[in-house]
């Protein structure tokens, strides 16, 4: 056998009378009068292939072994299928089965699981109609994602996932350590007592990384337009349905750009991969459009369709406290925005996305640059309508004592950030970059209301299995 076979997507644009074979597993099957009806899937499209066995074309035996759940390869003709919604099915001449499952155990069956349980059988979740759909997007959503950047000159490039620096200096990071497998260096006992990492692999404290940025500033100002796509880890508490401990981030970082064009290239970015998706995942997206989320369509085409608002965060403040909406959250300046008042802006004030800019200083990340007033950076975050924010980025700062004294108002350790700085003492230039959450892309396209959903395994307090 080879990878280069016949599809079941393949067999939809076969002409009737065409012989071939088609792989999958069995979703379902059902007799009536002396013929039987398979359900075949292989996960290449949405759509199931049925297969029509008469009788005494397959041996008994063989036919039992048919069951839902179980790997096959059919042999037949294409024929013309008398059943709505499908040109055409597959009239069986023979098949053989790779792998049986017995039917009284086999836990996906066709009466339907909820997303709750399905996450507990993550193994075999894709064979189902909603994960295999959610997979293909994410498979479609890597691949367009990447076009985008290398059809505008972009380099892709890897960052590490262990690292020495906290690119947030917010904490929550996982550490990385070898300490209870190896045996200790020989170190005095004062010393290892008042630096124990002396003992560890990297004798420093060594972290799985929150973001690849920092790193990518770093080849961005050599290279120009770089971006990193690929995980990232944050050991945050919560059980919430948008975070995970373990999620994949793009990150573009561009030399002799502002926060003007880094807006610029969020909303390239949206509208080039939403309609790429539109266009390459229609089947799938229908089914969300269905069954999971009313409206996802409207809402897609109409982030591809609209031009982007752009306001400051002060503007949107006050926009916010003149609304008269009850907030779960009260609203004032200098506090961070949450999910409600951003949906309020996209869906009830301005009706399409919008992007913010220039927020508090103290309510962001130490890299971003400062603006003249002393009292915001340039920052920005893109918001989307039914998720509120989708990108977060900013203009860096490139002043090295600007950046120095922001490292030490929020108290973080100098030395770790060595190298980020001397990127500034040699050859500093304006420059700047974005971060989206992948999987936070896929609940937008999708629809998925649980971020555990739109990756294959997920890894949340208390949850590594698999």
């Amino acid at each position: 056998m080879d990878y280069r076979r016949t599809y079941v997507r393949d067999l939809f644009s076969m002409p009737p009378g065409s012989s071939t074979s088609a792989y999958g597993w069995v979703k379902t099957r059902r007799d009536s009068k002396g013929v039987s009806f398979v359900q075949l899937s292989d996960g290449s499209c949405f759509r199931d292939l049925q297969v029509v066995i008469e009788a005494g074309s397959i041996p008994e035996e063989q036919l039992k072994l048919l069951t839902t759940g179980a790997c096959v390869r059919f042999d037949g003709e294409v024929v013309a299928s008398p059943a709505a919604g499908q040109a055409v099915e597959l009239k069986a001449t023979g098949v053989e089965v790779f792998g049986p499952a017995d039917p009284t155990h086999y836990p996906l069956q066709k009466k339907g699981a909820s997303f709750e349980f399905l996450r507990e059988i993550a193994h075999l979740r894709a064979r189902g109609n909603t994960f295999g759909a959610v997979f293909r997007v994410r498979s479609q959503a890597s691949f367009a994602i990447h076009k985008f950047f290398i059809d505008r000159g972009f380099h892709a490039i890897h960052t590490p996932i262990i690292t020495a620096s906290d690119c947030e200096g917010a904490g929550a990071m996982f550490a990385v350590t070898t300490l209870l497998e190896t045996p200790p260096h020989e170190e005095p006992e004062a010393v290892l007592k008042a630096r124990p990492y002396l003992q560890d692999f990297f004798e420093k404290p060594a972290y799985l990384t929150v973001s690849g940025q920092l790193e990518a500033e770093t080849l961005a100002l050599g290279m120009t337009n770089v971006y990193t796509f690929g995980p990232t880890f944050r050991a945050e508490n919560s059980n919430s349905v948008r975070h995970l401990a373990e999620f994949w981030m793009i990150e573009p970082e561009m030399a002799f750009c502002d926060l003007d064009g880094n807006m610029n290239l969020a909303e390239e970015f949206l509208k080039e991969v939403i309609g790429f998706l539109l266009e390459r995942c229609a089947e799938d997206l229908e089914f969300f459009n269905q069954r999971i989320e009313p409206e996802l369509l409207t809402t897609l085409h109409h982030v591809v369709e609209s031009p982007f608002e752009r306001m400051t965060y002060s503007e949107a403040v006050k926009l916010l406290e003149a609304s008269g909406e009850s907030f779960e959250f009260p609203v004032s300046w200098g506090s961070d925005l949450q999910s409600e008042h951003e949906r309020w802006l996209t869906e009830k004030k301005v009706g399409r996305p919008v992007i913010l800019t220039d927020y508090p200083k103290e309510i962001k990340a130490f890299y971003m640059r400062l603006n003249d007033d002393d009292r915001t950076v340039r920052a920005m975050d893109v918001l989307a309508p039914r998720i509120g924010e989708i990108i977060g980025g900013s203009q860096r700062e490139e002043r090295l004592e600007v950046l120095e004294r922001r490292i030490d108002e929020l108290g973080l350790p100098k030395e770790a950030y060595w190298w980020y700085l001397d990127l500034r003492r040699f050859g500093s230039a304006p420059h700047a970059g974005f971060g989206l959450g992948f999987e936070r892309l896929l609940m937008y396209v999708t629809g998925m209301k649980n971020i555990r959903d739109v990756i294959p395994y997920h890894r949340a307090p208390g949850q590594a299995e698999f």
